[in-house]
């Protein structure tokens, strides 16, 4: 798989953040390993290693949509795409994106209420480990299709693509208001242990993510706000090379085929000069 190239604060934000969750199912193949040669060798099981894995795989799950979104490599049924002119594709794409931010929307408003409560008094799961897993996966799931939402859109631009000007207002804007969201969570974050119960470890690390995000909004947008990104190309028909074994190579940025290649036998050069 080539990795569509990350562009802009959201893409970075999302990439950073996915590049970390991956290792992921590692660590819990690791825990439960563990745990299957404590109980079965040594006869002496564990009591955080299975709600250890149904944290992190709660997790996991809940945020592997943004490094999806952020490939384009979700699950769409293409059958109606592929046949409407090129106007309707980018109808359609574009009530995708609002299709999506209307379900973060619908989530936010019926679940807001709930997540924040169990984050405020930090809700454990009432087991004899007892880890805080309602009060930071309710929370996950709002912050992840929030992100989701901006990298949907995020896509939306980057691949028809939009005019420069409109690229660079919605990576301002984007970028502005997760910074402002982290801001005005610090302050949340550090209220008297009487309002929140949430433990001093934890505070400081959520702090530390905020902190992060905030940072790589800032290098997504300086280090791309001039920078024209590359178009993703979809390609539902495989291409006879590809049928015939021999498969042309890819950009390693955009994952198309590389444009500069040697023509195939019988095959027109794909530029002149």
């Amino acid at each position: 798989m080539v990795e569509h190239e990350p562009t802009g604060p959201i893409d970075l934000l999302t990439w950073t953040f996915s590049r970390i969750a991956m290792w992921g199912p590692a660590f819990i193949v690791v825990i439960i390993f563990y745990e299957v040669v404590m109980r079965y060798i040594f006869f002496s099981p564990t009591l955080w290693v299975n709600e250890m894995s149904l944290w992190a795989g709660g997790a996991i799950y809940v945020t592997a949509g943004l490094y999806s979104m952020q490939q384009r490599s979700h699950i769409r049924i293409f059958i109606l795409y592929d046949m409407a002119p090129l106007w309707m594709r980018r109808l359609f794409d574009i009530v995708s994106a609002f299709c999506v931010a209307i379900f973060f929307l619908a989530v936010l408003w019926g679940g807001y209420g709930e997540a924040a409560a169990k984050f405020y008094r930090w809700e454990a799961f009432g087991t004899a480990w007892d880890p805080p897993i309602p009060a930071t996966n309710k929370p996950l799931v709002l912050a992840t299709l929030f992100v989701l939402t901006l990298q949907g859109f995020s896509n939306l631009i980057r691949d028809w693509p939009a005019a420069a000007w409109l690229r660079k207002t919605f990576d301002i804007a984007a970028a502005a208001l997760v910074i402002w969201l982290c801001i005005r969570a610090f302050p949340v974050l550090f209220t008297p242990a009487g309002e929140l119960a949430v433990p001093m470890n934890w505070r400081i690390t959520i702090a530390i993510l905020l902190s992060a995000a905030v940072i790589l909004c800032v290098l997504g947008l300086v280090r791309d706000f001039n920078r024209t990104p590359v178009p993703f190309v979809e390609s539902h028909d495989p291409a006879e090379e590809v049928l015939s074994g021999a498969p042309p190579p890819v950009s390693a940025a955009s994952g198309a085929i590389d444009p500069d290649r040697d023509p195939r036998p019988g095959e027109k050069p794909a530029r002149d000069g």
